[in-house]
């Protein structure tokens, strides 16, 4: 996978290369916070007072201003999901990395709920993706001028947060209702507080670097298993982030699947524990900052079901001056937007990926 572009423009490699091993794994922290978001009334939303504390939230409101897009009438809603690496704590023992507490963001994820709080489409945005980066302001108050020709992820890298969903809002014309971001070591946790997730492999996968080596079948993997499945991306089809991106498409679903099925409100203890490392894994903007706000909003989506989502990432092709960074197909990604702004499915031509990895298949989804 590519080395990091200068914030300044593109990559010179002509190769695609291995990725640091520091950065692997970063992409399963967006799908725990996918998961979070789309498998309440579980249980899990019936969150105890005091886990309150455990919440951190970011005004991404008051840093964006009143230059955005306009909010949905239709009861429709946005959630950009990102997956962040902060190298510290936890985070330093699975993905290595630098003691002096920075983050990225590795991953990101358009979902969209849409009307009546039935279905969601959920559209993952690849890091290294080349975008015109809009000027923003950070939530400490700092400003960042814009910048042409940039990789997706530098959006965070500059201004956190709150740069990235400017980034997404510009690049969609969607606005983000509400924001919230996950680490993977809090995946790990979440997977073993769940008592682990069942999936089906129909080929087998072997990735050294992930520690991962499983036979086709049905395992229940626990959180260092699920971690390393989501990691993967030598052990299976062409070795590409976009094809990790599609097995983890998969393994979400089964991971909403064994939430559904764990039967949390029978068991305060469970409750209270998966309770406790949900909210201490997520950081949200200061619309779901409470643990009241977390509830009404999880209990809003219990409707949602595997079968009711539809699972997409945004169309594009690789640059043919760097082969380690994509570029949007305009017109099938203009489809995709549209679709999410009015509320309707994404047409299936938009979902056929110019680029996409061959990981499709590799876990039953069911």
């Amino acid at each position: 996978m590519p080395a990091e572009s200068t914030p300044g423009g593109r990559g010179k490699s002509r190769r695609r290369a291995p990725r640091d091993t520091r950065r692997k794994g970063l992409k399963v922290a967006a799908w725990t916070a996918a998961g979070i978001v789309l498998l309440g009334g579980t249980g899990a939303g019936y969150l105890y007072f005091k886990l309150n504390g455990n919440i951190q939230s970011l005004d991404i409101d008051q840093a964006l201003g009143t230059d955005r897009p306009e909010k949905a009438d239709d009861g429709s809603e946005n959630i950009l999901v990102l997956g962040s690496d902060t190298r510290s704590g936890g985070n330093r023992k699975l993905g290595g990395g630098t003691d002096d507490g920075s983050a990225r963001s590795d991953t990101a994820m358009v979902v969209h709920v849409h009307k009546g709080h039935k279905k969601a489409s959920v559209v993952s945005l690849p890091r290294d993706t080349i975008v015109d980066r809009p000027a923003c302001t950070d939530t400490g108050g700092g400003s960042h001028p814009a910048a042409s020709g940039v990789m997706f992820n530098s959006a965070y890298s500059t201004g956190g947060a709150a740069c990235t969903v400017k980034t997404v809002e510009s690049m969609t014309d969607l606005r983000m209702d509400h924001y919230l971001e996950v680490d993977f070591s809090g995946f790990e946790k979440l997977v073993d507080e769940l008592g682990g997730v069942e999936v089906t492999t129909t080929e087998d996968i072997a990735d050294p670097d992930s520690h991962l080596d499983l036979k086709a079948g049905t395992h229940r993997l626990d959180g260092e298993q699920s971690l390393g499945l989501v990691r993967t991306r030598h052990g299976v089809g062409d070795g590409s982030d976009l094809g990790r991106i599609q097995l983890q498409q998969s393994f979400v679903k089964a991971l909403m699947r064994q939430v559904q099925e764990v039967g949390v409100l029978s068991n305060p203890k469970k409750l209270y524990d998966l309770a406790d490392t949900a909210t201490k894994a997520v950081t949200t903007d200061s619309g779901l900052g409470s643990v009241n706000s977390l509830m009404s909003f999880a209990d809003g989506l219990k409707g949602i079901r595997p079968g009711h989502m539809t699972m997409a990432t945004m169309p594009v092709r690789y640059d043919p001056a760097d082969p380690n960074r994509v570029l949007p197909v305009e017109d099938e990604s203009r489809l995709v937007w549209d679709a999410l702004k009015h509320d309707r499915p994404i047409p299936r031509s938009a979902m056929e990926n110019p680029a996409a990895g061959e990981a499709r298949g590799v876990i039953d989804a069911g």
